[in-house]
């Protein structure tokens, strides 16, 4: 997002005005957002759904001695507003005092600026939106005779406006636009189907690639087909970036201060100890545009900034807002996240490894055995965040010389957090960005527990 100019220095203003009417002693802060989106589902040539929005949110918290209310707004109506205001009063009323509770202050840092907002996105027709769900459907279809179908296919864009104001001098406004296609071929051989999925984002959608997102979405049904278990045994995992990305989310979510001051993260008291292969550097930089969750100020107001998690394999920092910074004794991270209708949490921003200086090629062709995850089944319930034990379904295909092989199907991966950490080979040098804002590259982790039949 940029800084305040044009539009969203109207919504500085309304959010400031807002602030003005601070008592003495009380803090104020007010978040204003104003958001656009465009969902187009395209199903065998024709448009299944087209679905446009634009919303609006102000957010009013006050805070006096500790206590906090807060009260939230779909409309920039003034009356609607100051009874917001008076709703968020009413509820500090009713608020316990907490010695940590304090609006943010600046801390400094300078905002990294960034161009954000491509014109590009709003300025395209509805008409062209539904040529490009409808180009990347026919993209998807016909390129193998095994695929006659999408199970879905669909064009997205989004352009969002926030500020930010408070009364400890807070003052901030920012933009960004988005946009991306997403489709999941169907494959069918006999009475087996298979299902591929792929994306493409970015921030201009005449530059999203439709060719290779239904490419890839067709290479992945069909190379499943055939897919049968295996027996257990103990090879070298291959995990494809987009996969990686969800695994190292996991791992990231458990470096936030809300869970580690509660105690609830297996790395709560490893700061500075190696927890993960040297290979392996973790980052949350909302100041890389390259992510679509790139930003310039938190959800707090405060410049984003890099943060290093794992460096070389060592716990360098936990992400904090300003609650769980004061919490743990330390300062804010700016890793506040929120919408205008919430309060800040505590969370990762925008994800990314360091690559490393091996190809998806070279990592593949290294291995005489192994095996490549294409899906995780049940990831998010069959790891626990707190223990780090992890006990997930795979699919995928085998390696064997170098080379991929036959599909498999039907296995589980067990291992812990902690292990799959210390075990990271090598990191792959290709990132791909992901829809979330989360770049990741391909991960090779050596000697993985296969459960199979």
């Amino acid at each position: 997002m940029s800084s305040p100019a044009g539009s969203e220095a109207e919504l500085v203003a309304l959010a400031a005005s807002l602030v003005e009417r601070a008592l003495p002693g009380e803090g104020i802060e007010v978040a204003v957002s104003r958001n656009t989106s465009t969902t187009v589902r395209a199903y065998r040539g024709q448009v299944e759904s087209f679905t446009a929005a634009t919303n609006f949110g102000v957010g009013v918290r006050v805070v006096v001695a500790g206590r906090q209310g807060f009260a939230h707004a779909g409309t920039f109506d003034a009356d609607v507003l100051a009874a917001t205001l008076a709703d968020a009063r009413d509820n500090m009323g009713f608020a316990e005092p907490d010695p940590h509770v304090a609006l943010v202050e600046p801390d400094g840092v300078a905002p990294v600026h960034q161009e954000l907002w491509n014109p590009a996105v709003t300025a395209t027709s509805a008409d062209r939106k539904v040529e490009l769900a409808l180009e990347l459907e026919r993209a998807t279809i016909g390129r193998d005779p095994r695929v006659a179908a999408v199970q879905s296919c669909s064009y997205g864009d989004a352009a969002g406006e926030f500020a930010l104001v408070s009364t400890t001098g807070i003052s901030v406004g920012a933009r960004a636009t988005s946009c991306w296609v997403s489709t999941s071929a169907l494959a069918q051989d006999g009475d087996e189907t298979q299902t591929g999925y792929s994306v493409d984002v970015g921030r201009d959608p005449e530059l999203l690639d439709l060719a290779r997102a239904g490419n890839e979405a067709v290479e992945r049904a069909t190379r499943l087909l055939g897919a049968r278990p295996v027996d257990s045994q103990r090879v070298p995992l291959l995990v494809e970036p987009r996969l990686a990305a969800t695994l190292l989310g996991i791992v990231s979510g458990t470096l936030t201060g809300e869970v580690v001051v509660k105690g609830r993260s297996p790395f709560a008291d490893r700061l500075g100890v190696e927890i993960a292969s040297r290979q392996l550097t973790l980052v949350d930089d909302p100041t890389d545009a390259r992510s679509l969750a790139a930003d310039v100020f938190d959800g707090e107001g405060l410049a984003c900034r890099r943060n290093t998690l794992i460096e070389a394999g060592v716990l360098r920092s936990f992400l904090h807002n300003g609650y769980s910074g004061r919490r743990a004794g330390v300062r804010s991270t700016a890793s506040a996240v929120r919408s205008a209708r919430s309060l800040p949490g505590v969370g990762v921003q925008a994800m990314a490894v360091e690559p490393g200086s091996t190809s998806w090629d070279e990592l593949l062709g290294g291995l005489d055995r192994g095996f490549m995850v294409q899906n995780f089944h049940g990831l998010h319930s069959g790891v626990n965040a707190i223990s780090g034990d992890f006990s997930v379904g795979a699919d995928g295909l085998m390696i064997r010389g170098g080379e991929l092989a036959e599909p498999v199907r039907e296995i589980t991966i067990a291992s812990t957090l902690q292990r799959l950490l210390m075990d990271i080979v090598a990191v792959g040098s290709e990132i791909e960005w992901l829809p979330s804002g989360s770049g990741c590259a391909a991960l090779l982790i050596g000697d993985v527990s296969l459960g199979g039949r």
